[in-house]
């Protein structure tokens, strides 16, 4: 693993201290980490929405056809779960 160090003035590092406690980190690293990795999964999310913003418009989406969206979500969420993501 490769090592960062970031300065912040002393106002954000209590900001992060406090965090650390009060959200169980272990360390600021972990925080900070965990922030890096949401970022990265909101760019992920964003770009999908994108690229399908773009894509050619697919068959009507009836109450069927949500429905199966909502049972896809749901399944994904237990696999998640299981997995022992945060």
């Amino acid at each position: 693993m490769s090592t960062m160090n970031v300065s912040l003035p002393e106002a954000m590092k209590s900001f992060v201290d406090e965090q650390v406690v009060e959200r169980g980190y272990g360390t600021s690293s972990e925080y900070v980490r965990e922030l890096i990795r949401r970022d990265q999964q909101r760019l992920q999310l964003r770009s999908l929405l994108l690229q399908g913003g773009l894509s050619a418009p697919a068959a009507g989406a009836d109450a069927a056809y949500f429905n199966g969206l909502r049972e896809k979500v749901r399944n994904a969420g237990k696999k998640s779960a299981r997995a022992g993501g945060r």
